[in-house]
Formats: structure tokens, C-alpha cells, sequence
């Protein structure tokens, strides 16, 4: 509950800092962000050739194995939600660090199809669900009027991470071979993430006394509302369930999740089906990072002054623009447009995709609805990188799976357009 308090109200460095204690929970997430790498799609397709003439097994094999792995994470998101309601983001996250670590531990082993489907269902739910899930409640958690910014600063952790490792994760894979590049990858999450989770995290700004942007909500004896102390609709999940808008975000963001990660998952086999090699290959995957971000701050702004549907509704469009674009590629520039147009609609939909939750729907069980919501693009996340797999296998190109799939963000875009604000009975405030 958000107005529970605890001891860490008396935390001497709550009180003697000179500035909101959210600005460093905003902190501990974006590293969050960042440590979430090998989870993420963006890690795994540098590993893929690699693993492939190592272990001989085809695309479609990894492909399949990457399906079932995530499948199985989406699973897990509802739990996952729900602990982070009961739990808290403390101990909700260190014990996802200290498991990270065994999951890329257990793929630098991997000799056989089981262990490979393992590996990618702890990686997915812990990197790519779990890791998420957390940091972008905390920041909703913490922040109301200027979430969408806040939201936005903290992606400098999945920008630089987007940035920094599929570079650095081809160097050491070069060096010092693929199986001891995930184990140094486990290190670098435990190094980065363990202490600040365990050190700096508290639950909400009510449990240490304070209110959300460290703002002392008053009204002003001249009338107006610009101090006015904000209300939430808090929505428990069953409510939520019932609501017309959950559904519609729920089905639109389902086509960036399965779409992204087929093109991320096979990023260096489609840019070098037009005659980019591995190694430009993986360095134009690092330009993700900073357009992703600085895309991600103009998003954040916008998010806290217009309707966050309309945001997500034009992602969606740009989304087709860099899926027709992929088939042209032949040259080092028109990868680069590729990754630009990819990356405004990577922006437009992940600083609005988490602050509309929060807006919608209230911080008390954001978990819970997260969890649930989470599930579900984790679930469509999982099929990406089969189709773009079984259709290349067959034919020797990617076209097919192009066509097949653009109209999946038609349908996202006209969802997003019809998932309006839902409205409770009546407003409860929270402080």
C-alpha cells in the first residue's frame, strides 16, 4: 500500500539530502534499464551466429527455443506484478539481480536444446519482463505531474545499454569466445545493480514521508489550481480488467513487442541479406541507444502535455514506415534511416506505453495491472523471432514475414486511438 510507513522514514540520507529522494530511485531504475541487457533481444541476436556454427543447430531451431523461452516468461509477469505489490521494489529486485547472474551463469553451459530453452525463459522473464516491470513502476510510483519526464530521463539506462552492449558484447564474444561472454555479462549485472538496489530503494515517497515529485501540495488563497494536490483513480486489477481501456493498450502493445523483437532477434542476418557485414552490422545496432533516448526525452515532454493514445497511435504508423524500409536495404545509409525511423517508433511507444498505465489507473496496484499487461507483451514478444526464422529458412528472405506482419500495427494504432481514460465511480485521493 502506498500510504504504509516504514523505518526508513528516519533514513538519515532521506532527510539530509537537499533534493527529492525520487531523483535517486530514478537512478537505481535507469540502471535497471541498463543491467537488463542480457535479456533483451538487442544481447541475444549478437550470440545467435555465433551459437549456431558453434552448436550447429538452425536458425529456426533458436528461433522456436527463443518463442518457448519467452512464452514461459509471460507466464511469470502476473506473479512477478504481484510480488512487486507485496514485496516491494527492494527486495523484488535484488533477488531478480542475484538471479539474473545464475541465468546467464547457466547459458555460458548450454550443450543441449532443454538447456537453451531454459536459459532463454530465465533470461526473457528476469531481462526482458521482470527488470522492466520494476523499473517503471518505481518512477510511476514515485512521480504524477511530471511522470512522462521522469519516465523519459530514466530510459538513459536502456539507451546507453542499447548503445554499449551489442558493440561490446561482439568484442568479447571475438576475444574470449560466446559461453564466457554470458558469464561476464552476469558479473557486469551483479557489479552495476546489486548494491544500489539493495542500498537506495524504498517503496514509495508516502513510506518515508514524503509525496510524489517532492512537491507540498497546497491550494492558493487567490483560487486557480496550478498547486492543486492531484487525485488518482486507484484501480485494483479486477476493476481494471473491466474497464474497455485495458483492453485496447493491452492490444496495442502487442505489435511493437513482436515486431521489434523478430527484427532485433534476426538484425544482423536481415542487414546482411543487404550486404551490411557482421561487424557494421552490430555497430549499427549501438545507434539504437542514443536515438532511442534523446526520441525518448521529446516523448516524455509531450507525455506529460497531450493524450498519451494519440503518441502511441502515431509510433504505430512510423512502425510500418521502418518495416517497408528494411526491404530496400543495400547500403550502410539505408540501414542507418532503418534504425532512425525504428527508433522514433520505439519512442513513441515506451515513455507514453508506461506513463498511460500510471495515469489510467493509479499507483496502488500498478503493479498487479502491469504484471497482467506485461504478460501479454512478453507473450507476443515470444513470437517474433519465429516467423522472421521459419520464413527466411524457406525462402532466403525476409519479405514475407514484412508483409504478413504490417497489419499488426494497423490494428495497435486504431486500438490505442479508442482506449480513452477510464473513470472510476469516484476519485479517491491518495495522500
Amino acid at each position: 500500500m502506498l500510504l504504509q510507513n516504514s523505518t526508513d522514514s528516519t533514513d538519515k540520507l532521506i532527510k539530509v539530502i537537499p533534493f527529492f529522494y525520487g531523483w535517486v530511485i530514478l537512478f537505481v531504475a535507469a540502471l535497471v534499464h541498463f543491467s537488463s541487457a542480457p535479456g533483451q533481444t538487442y544481447v541475444s541476436s549478437i550470440f545467435i551466429d555465433h551459437m549456431i556454427d558453434d552448436l550447429g543447430w538452425s536458425r529456426t531451431t533458436f528461433s522456436s527455443l527463443y518463442t518457448a523461452g519467452s512464452m514461459t516468461a509471460a507466464i511469470f509477469m502476473v506473479a512477478a506484478g504481484r510480488a512487486l505489490d507485496k514485496f516491494g521494489a527492494r527486495k523484488t529486485l535484488t533477488t531478480l539481480c542475484l538471479m539474473m547472474f545464475l541465468a546467464t551463469f547457466w547459458m555460458s553451459g548450454v550443450d543441449s536444446l532443454w538447456k537453451l530453452f531454459v536459459g532463454y525463459a530465465l533470461l526473457r522473464t528476469i531481462g526482458q519482463g521482470s527488470f522492466g516491470l520494476v523499473a517503471t513502476t518505481m518512477v510511476s510510483t514515485w512521480f504524477i505531474r511530471i511522470r512522462g519526464r521522469a519516465t523519459a530521463i530514466s530510459s538513459v539506462g536502456g539507451a546507453a545499454s542499447l548503445a554499449l552492449f551489442p558493440f561490446i558484447v561482439h568484442i568479447l564474444i571475438e576475444r574470449f569466445d560466446w559461453r564466457n561472454t554470458w558469464f561476464i555479462l552476469g558479473i557486469v549485472v551483479l557489479i552495476v545493480l546489486f548494491l544500489p538496489a539493495l542500498v537506495l530503494i524504498r517503496r514509495s515517497p508516502e513510506a518515508v514521508g514524503l509525496r510524489p515529485d517532492g512537491v507540498n501540495y497546497r491550494m492558493p488563497e487567490t483560487g486557480g489550481d496550478s498547486d492543486k494536490e492531484p487525485t488518482e483513480a486507484n484501480f485494483t486489477l479486477a476493476e481494471a480488467l473491466k474497464t474497455k481501456s485495458l483492453w485496447m493498450l493491452v492490444f496495442g502493445s502487442t505489435a511493437m513487442p513482436l515486431i521489434m523483437t523478430g527484427l532485433m532477434f534476426h538484425h544482423v542476418s536481415i542487414l546482411g541479406a543487404g550486404g551490411i557485414s557482421p561487424g557494421l552490422a552490430a555497430l549499427t545496432m549501438g545507434l539504437f541507444g542514443p536515438l532511442v533516448f534523446l526520441g525518448s526525452l521529446a516523448c516524455g515532454y509531450l507525455a506529460d502535455r497531450i493524450p498519451n493514445r494519440f503518441l502511441l497511435a502515431a509510433g504505430q504508423f512510423i512502425l510500418i514506415l521502418a518495416m517497408l524500409w528494411t526491404i530496400i536495404i543495400s547500403a550502410p545509409w539505408q540501414a542507418i534511416i532503418y534504425i532512425f525511423l525504428a527508433s522514433i517508433s520505439m519512442s513513441l511507444m515506451s515513455t507514453p506505453n508506461t506513463v498511460i498505465w500510471a495515469n489510467y489507473f493509479g499507483r496502488t496496484n500498478l503493479g498487479s495491472i502491469r504484471g497482467f499487461a506485461t504478460t501479454v507483451m512478453v507473450a507476443f514478444s515470444a513470437m517474433g523471432a519465429l516467423p522472421f526464422g521459419l520464413i527466411y529458412d524457406r525462402t532466403g528472405s525476409y519479405d514475407d514475414a514484412i508483409f504478413i506482419l504490417l497489419i499488426l500495427p494497423v490494428i495497435a494504432g486504431i486500438a490505442y486511438m479508442l482506449a480513452k481514460e477510464p473513470k472510476l465511480k469516484s476519485k479517491l485521493n491518495v495522500f
